[in-house]
């Protein structure tokens, strides 16, 4: 199972390693095979561990050489390719499922694990595979330029990270690995978690086959709450695409109850200011918080907002709202309408619409009685949809077919 981070870095992070957990609890043996880190859990197979890499700070840094390094990691990396060859012929693994390599380990280990006969699975958790800047999103704003293989759009428009180098470096990666069709080729089935990114990969015409099977969250520690506080809860980054600048203002039109913000981001100082000049009483920011304090807060919250302005693929976010039987006021776009049931699980608005999610707000809030048979709807979902055994048997399932074939 390869995954360039073995440690709990992000939401991709957690599937991989709640999924290595899930395999290794109905007996499998799973070999990870991920990057150095001193954060790394600990794993009997670490010395097969390719060697660290920080990519923004070795673009910065001065001279050629540490670029070129760069590069060299990002396109091809001979290093992962060869210790992924090493524990190959240690282990003997029947199958390797591929979670997030892009960048760190490079997919230069896909014909290395391919030589050997053994089938691939990848799980894709982003949009890597379509977009070269990973989230079809580009200064703030979702972004389909690249679509046809328009790869220069990623330069010209410095999407990844307002670079020229970097940028330089996505395109460059993409318009060489599309050439040696280096996933088409090596990767004989994707798993998409939500229908809409199972819906992009076809409409971008990648031949190889793909099945959605959606995340799992464990649901039997998690004691749902249907007795809600007043207030309502947000959760993520402070970003320009998890659209939270439009739910502050949207606060503006709610006279009552009170909005916590969980989390950090590039926004937090400009929300911060214009939550004092607007005189808004009715926010307060919270900071990270740990998983238990992160639950208690949802548990607790009359609902949950979920303000996206890109496409988000399956949100975690989400289930863990639902587990704790909170429902999900959500913008309708990606994943999220797959997740929250119009109506029945919570409410959803179009993106970027201030007055459309201030009147939903407005209405959960007038309706404490929709909103709380909307959690306990919202529990029932994950317990069924987002079952650890239904994902199990759905996973295994597919690595059985392409062992056989």
């Amino acid at each position: 199972m390869c995954n360039s981070f073995y440690y709990l870095r992000g939401g991709a992070e957690r599937c991989f390693l709640e999924l290595e957990k899930l395999l290794t609890d109905h007996g499998h043996a799973v070999i990870p095979f991920c990057m150095q880190d001193e954060r790394n859990l600990p794993s009997p197979y670490a010395s097969y561990f390719f060697s660290n890499i920080d990519f923004p700070s070795r673009m910065r840094q001065p001279g050629l050489w540490p670029k070129l390094e760069a590069v060299e990691r990002t396109i091809y990396s001979r290093e992962a390719a060869r210790k992924v060859q090493a524990l190959i012929a240690a282990t003997k693994p029947d199958i390797a499922h591929i979670h997030g390599i892009a960048h760190e380990t490079s997919p230069s280990i896909l014909p290395a694990i391919k030589a050997a006969g053994i089938p691939i699975v990848q799980t894709l958790h982003d949009y890597k595979l379509l977009c070269p800047n990973t989230s079809f999103v580009t200064h703030g704003e979702v972004c389909e330029r690249c679509k046809g293989h328009h790869y220069y759009n990623v330069i010209t428009h410095r999407c990844k990270r307002d670079s020229l180098a970097a940028s330089l470096l996505a395109g460059v990666e993409m318009y060489i690995h599309k050439a040696m069709q280096i996933y088409e080729r090596n990767v004989d089935h994707f798993i998409a978690p939500s229908q809409f990114l199972r819906d992009k990969v076809v409409e971008y015409e990648i031949q190889t086959p793909i099945t959605q099977i959606p995340n799992f969250i464990d649901v039997t520690a998690i004691e749902p709450c249907y007795d809600p506080q007043d207030y309502f809860v947000y959760c993520g980054r402070l970003v320009n695409v998890k659209g939270i600048k439009t739910l502050v203002e949207a606060m503006k039109g709610v006279g009552r109850s009170h909005l916590y913000i969980a989390g950090h981001g590039d926004l937090e100082a400009e929300l911060q200011a214009y939550i004092a000049r607007e005189q808004l009483t009715n926010i307060t920011f919270l900071g990270h918080l740990q998983t238990a304090e992160l639950l208690q807060l949802v548990r607790g919250a009359a609902f949950m907002v979920v303000p996206s302005e890109w496409y988000e693929n399956y949100s975690m976010t989400v289930l863990e709202a639902f587990a704790c039987g909170t429902p999900v006021l959500g913008a309708a776009i990606g994943g999220i309408p797959e997740q929250v049931n119009e109506g029945k699980t919570g409410l959803l608005f179009p993106p970027g619409d201030v007055a459309a999610l201030r009147e939903r707000i407005n209405y959960l809030l007038d309706h404490r009685d929709v909103a709380v048979a909307m959690g306990k709807q919202a529990r029932a979902q994950v317990e069924v949809v987002n079952d650890p055994q239904a994902h199990y048997e759905q996973t295994v399932a597919l690595y059985a077919a392409l062992c056989a074939g």
